[in-house]
């Protein structure tokens, strides 16, 4: 088995100008590792992310409990971006990072394929997703979509298609979808009938991606955790600053997403129901999503179905679209039909 060179690796970062003043990243709070022998293998492709970092530590260091105790992350293929800056330059620190907590990083997909049972695409640009994820539903393996599942809802419907056509299940989420008080309002009826929903986000842009799918993602997870699929049309509005999306439901039921760029940014929302009205709370950390995952690898059941995911990715390409169009609405159902066309 090849091990990654890193000395290599950091050569050919120095040769395409990024410093060495990007190795060490999270390095600090590593743990020693606690890979454990007979366990299911999981491998990562994507090193750009901290997502790595931080999946890697649930699984591998910091299970308090049973969640994880069959699984173990033992491989790692570092690419990832090699256009964007924000995510090549993290590289270098995340392969510290992992190496420390037991982690082997080759040199090949084809590769990490070899070693392991299942897979999680972390890779932050989604610009190669689909490349990726045909190399690993072509050897069969399940596999986790972090967000965005592709740069394009074209390239978003093409890995659907192909999970279909190779019968592999994929899975893909924000963790914002795993809050405790947006869980309480979808599944323990918390607020009676949903009757509308607001969320808010940062919603940083990169301008090889439509603008939601690189950050504003995660608002929009929260507002279809609540308010699930049947959503018609949306229009936007937009500042420099500011996004405001309206998404319209079933029986006019409203979802309103804020995307800030400026200013103090959080995650966050509320939620109106015909018995309560509740605050939805920010952020709380990864453990709900690693839960999902390992949950989904173990039963080969999809937590959200790709249908939800598709309105997720048709809502921010229609946001996009109505921006274009000056605020008009644009229907989900259109802009579906033109990326399969």
């Amino acid at each position: 088995m090849a091990k990654y060179n890193r000395r290599n690796f950091i050569k050919s970062l120095a040769a395409a100008g990024i410093g060495s003043s990007f190795i060490g990243g999270f390095s600090a709070f590593a743990k020693e590792s606690k890979v454990r022998k007979n366990t299911s293998k999981i491998g990562i492709i994507g090193l750009d992310t901290s997502h790595a970092v931080h999946f890697t530590r649930f699984v591998n260091v910091e299970d308090e409990g049973t969640d994880f105790k069959d699984f173990d992350i033992v491989a790692a293929y570092p690419y990832g971006s090699r256009k964007i800056p924000s995510s090549y330059e993290r590289i270098p620190g995340y392969i510290e990072d992992v190496s420390e907590m037991g982690v082997d990083v080759v040199d090949s997909i084809e590769e990490l394929l070899d070693m392991v049972d299942y897979v999680l695409l972390l890779t932050n640009d989604g610009n190669p997703r689909y490349e990726q994820a045909l190399q690993v539903m072509e050897a069969g393996k399940t596999m986790f979509v972090d967000k965005p599942v592709a740069a394009s809802l074209k390239d978003t419907i093409a890995i659907m298609d192909a999970s279909r056509e190779y019968d592999v299940p994929i899975f893909s989420s924000s963790g914002l979808r795993y809050v405790e008080t947006t869980q309480s309002v979808r599944n323990d009826n918390k607020v009676g009938k949903v009757l509308g929903a607001d969320a808010f986000t940062p919603s940083i842009r990169e301008e090889t991606h439509p603008d939601l799918f690189w950050y504003g993602i995660h608002g929009v997870e929260t507002l279809f955790t609540v308010l699930k699929t049947g959503c018609k049309h949306v229009t936007r509005k937009s500042s420099e600053h500011t996004d405001i999306v309206v998404g319209t439901w079933e029986d006019e039921v409203l979802g309103v997403l804020r995307g800030t760029r400026e200013g103090s940014r959080g995650y966050g929302g509320t939620a109106y129901g015909t018995d309560d009205i509740l605050v939805l709370g920010g952020f709380t950390g990864y453990h709900g999503l690693v839960k999902h995952f390992i949950d989904f690898f173990k039963t080969g059941n999809p937590p959200v179905s790709l249908e939800e995911t598709l309105e997720i990715y048709a809502f921010m390409e229609a946001a996009d679209e109505s921006k274009r169009r000056g605020g008009d609405a644009v229907t989900l159902e259109e802009v579906i039909d033109k990326a399969r066309s």
